[in-house]
Protein backbone atom coordinates (compact mmCIF):
# COMPACT_ATOMS: atom_id res chain seq x y z
CA UNK A 1 0.00 0.00 0.00
CA UNK A 2 1.28 3.18 -0.20
CA UNK A 3 1.32 6.13 1.85
CA UNK A 4 -2.31 7.27 0.59
CA UNK A 5 -5.17 6.85 2.68
CA UNK A 6 -8.49 6.45 1.07
CA UNK A 7 -10.60 8.94 3.93
CA UNK A 8 -13.26 9.54 2.12
CA UNK A 9 -13.67 5.52 1.62
CA UNK A 10 -13.04 4.98 5.73
CA UNK A 11 -15.24 8.06 6.23
CA UNK A 12 -18.13 6.54 4.07
CA UNK A 13 -17.70 2.82 6.79
CA UNK A 14 -17.18 4.76 9.94
CA UNK A 15 -20.05 6.78 9.69
CA UNK A 16 -23.26 4.81 10.28
CA UNK A 17 -21.71 3.28 13.71
CA UNK A 18 -20.24 6.36 15.24
CA UNK A 19 -23.63 7.89 14.39
CA UNK A 20 -25.42 4.70 16.22
CA UNK A 21 -23.19 5.85 19.35
CA UNK A 22 -23.80 8.97 19.38
CA UNK A 23 -20.35 10.38 18.17
CA UNK A 24 -19.40 12.80 15.14
CA UNK A 25 -16.12 12.33 13.24
CA UNK A 26 -13.18 15.19 13.59
CA UNK A 27 -10.60 14.02 11.85
CA UNK A 28 -8.77 10.99 10.85
CA UNK A 29 -5.36 10.43 10.89
CA UNK A 30 -3.09 7.96 9.24
CA UNK A 31 0.69 7.04 10.20
CA UNK A 32 2.04 5.01 7.53
CA UNK A 33 4.40 2.79 9.47
CA UNK A 34 6.56 -0.73 9.12
CA UNK A 35 5.33 -3.21 10.06
CA UNK A 36 1.65 -1.72 10.64
CA UNK A 37 0.21 1.68 10.18
CA UNK A 38 -1.83 3.43 12.52
CA UNK A 39 -5.15 4.94 11.67
CA UNK A 40 -6.28 7.31 14.31
CA UNK A 41 -10.11 8.30 14.48
CA UNK A 42 -10.76 11.63 16.25
CA UNK A 43 -14.48 11.53 17.31
CA UNK A 44 -16.68 14.06 19.54
CA UNK A 45 -20.41 14.58 21.31
CA UNK A 46 -21.84 16.77 23.15
CA UNK A 47 -20.65 16.95 26.42
CA UNK A 48 -17.58 15.48 25.72
CA UNK A 49 -15.60 11.34 24.77
CA UNK A 50 -14.78 9.27 27.75
CA UNK A 51 -12.94 6.53 27.63
CA UNK A 52 -15.51 4.33 27.39
CA UNK A 53 -17.01 5.73 24.59
CA UNK A 54 -13.47 4.96 23.00
CA UNK A 55 -13.37 1.42 24.06
CA UNK A 56 -16.60 0.04 22.88
CA UNK A 57 -16.95 2.12 19.27
CA UNK A 58 -13.19 0.74 18.83
CA UNK A 59 -14.16 -2.58 18.85
CA UNK A 60 -17.28 -2.19 16.25
CA UNK A 61 -15.03 0.23 13.83
CA UNK A 62 -12.31 -2.39 13.74
CA UNK A 63 -14.85 -5.26 12.71
CA UNK A 64 -16.82 -2.96 10.20
CA UNK A 65 -13.05 -1.53 8.59
CA UNK A 66 -11.75 -5.18 7.89
CA UNK A 67 -14.91 -6.43 7.05
CA UNK A 68 -15.23 -3.37 4.58
CA UNK A 69 -11.24 -4.43 3.39
CA UNK A 70 -11.00 -0.32 2.80
CA UNK A 71 -7.14 -0.74 4.06
CA UNK A 72 -4.79 -3.41 2.29
CA UNK A 73 -2.01 -2.98 4.71
CA UNK A 74 -2.00 -4.37 8.57
CA UNK A 75 -3.01 -1.66 11.26
CA UNK A 76 -3.40 -0.31 14.54
CA UNK A 77 -6.64 1.49 15.31
CA UNK A 78 -6.61 4.43 18.08
CA UNK A 79 -9.85 6.00 18.96
CA UNK A 80 -9.84 9.09 20.99
CA UNK A 81 -11.23 12.39 21.64
CA UNK A 82 -10.03 15.78 19.62
CA UNK A 83 -8.03 17.17 22.35
CA UNK A 84 -9.04 20.52 24.38
CA UNK A 85 -5.96 22.17 22.67
CA UNK A 86 -6.03 20.74 19.21
CA UNK A 87 -4.68 22.42 15.88
CA UNK A 88 -7.12 22.80 12.92
CA UNK A 89 -5.92 22.30 9.94
CA UNK A 90 -9.14 20.54 7.92
CA UNK A 91 -12.50 21.80 6.49
CA UNK A 92 -14.43 19.16 8.92
CA UNK A 93 -12.65 20.32 11.72
CA UNK A 94 -13.27 24.02 11.44
CA UNK A 95 -16.72 22.91 10.78
CA UNK A 96 -16.77 21.03 14.08
CA UNK A 97 -14.94 24.00 16.10
CA UNK A 98 -18.24 26.59 15.18
CA UNK A 99 -19.46 27.56 18.64
CA UNK A 100 -15.72 26.66 20.45
CA UNK A 101 -13.27 29.42 21.30
CA UNK A 102 -9.79 29.50 19.28
CA UNK A 103 -6.81 31.56 18.72
CA UNK A 104 -5.78 32.24 15.25
CA UNK A 105 -1.80 32.98 14.19
CA UNK A 106 -2.32 35.08 11.43
CA UNK A 107 0.83 36.15 9.29
CA UNK A 108 2.88 39.21 10.66
CA UNK A 109 2.53 37.12 14.18
CA UNK A 110 -0.40 38.74 15.29
CA UNK A 111 -3.24 37.09 17.17
CA UNK A 112 -6.91 36.70 17.35
CA UNK A 113 -8.91 34.73 19.84
CA UNK A 114 -12.58 34.69 20.41
CA UNK A 115 -15.91 32.28 19.58
CA UNK A 116 -15.95 30.40 16.04
CA UNK A 117 -19.37 31.76 14.35
CA UNK A 118 -19.20 31.14 10.55
CA UNK A 119 -16.77 29.23 8.36
CA UNK A 120 -16.66 30.18 4.47
CA UNK A 121 -14.64 29.09 2.21
CA UNK A 122 -12.34 31.84 1.96
CA UNK A 123 -12.64 33.16 5.73
CA UNK A 124 -13.22 32.03 9.48
CA UNK A 125 -15.99 34.57 11.72
CA UNK A 126 -14.77 35.54 15.18
CA UNK A 127 -16.95 37.30 17.92
CA UNK A 128 -14.39 38.13 19.51
CA UNK A 129 -14.81 40.79 22.31
CA UNK A 130 -18.58 41.11 21.14
CA UNK A 131 -17.82 42.29 17.67
CA UNK A 132 -17.34 39.69 14.86
CA UNK A 133 -14.07 39.58 12.98
CA UNK A 134 -13.28 38.06 9.58
CA UNK A 135 -10.10 36.37 8.94
CA UNK A 136 -8.86 35.64 5.50
CA UNK A 137 -7.91 31.97 5.44
CA UNK A 138 -5.07 32.49 3.33
CA UNK A 139 -3.70 35.02 5.86
CA UNK A 140 -3.83 32.46 8.55
CA UNK A 141 -0.47 30.71 9.95
CA UNK A 142 -2.53 28.24 12.88
CA UNK A 143 -5.56 28.20 14.44
CA UNK A 144 -5.36 26.08 17.89
CA UNK A 145 -9.01 25.55 20.02
CA UNK A 146 -8.78 26.78 23.63
CA UNK A 147 -9.24 24.81 26.27
CA UNK A 148 -12.31 25.45 27.97
CA UNK A 149 -12.06 23.82 31.32
CA UNK A 150 -15.35 24.12 33.69
CA UNK A 151 -14.79 23.39 37.08
CA UNK A 152 -17.73 22.02 39.81
CA UNK A 153 -18.21 22.38 43.14
CA UNK A 154 -17.77 19.30 45.04
CA UNK A 155 -19.57 19.17 48.32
Amino acid sequence: MDDAVPTDQIEEVVMPVLRDHGLELVDIEWRPRRPRGVLRLFVDKPGGVGIGDCERVSRELGDVLDAAATLDASYDLEVSSPGLDRLLRKEREFRWAVGRQLCCWLAGGREVRGQLVAVEPDRLVIEHDGERVELSRAGLTKVRLEAEVRWTRRA
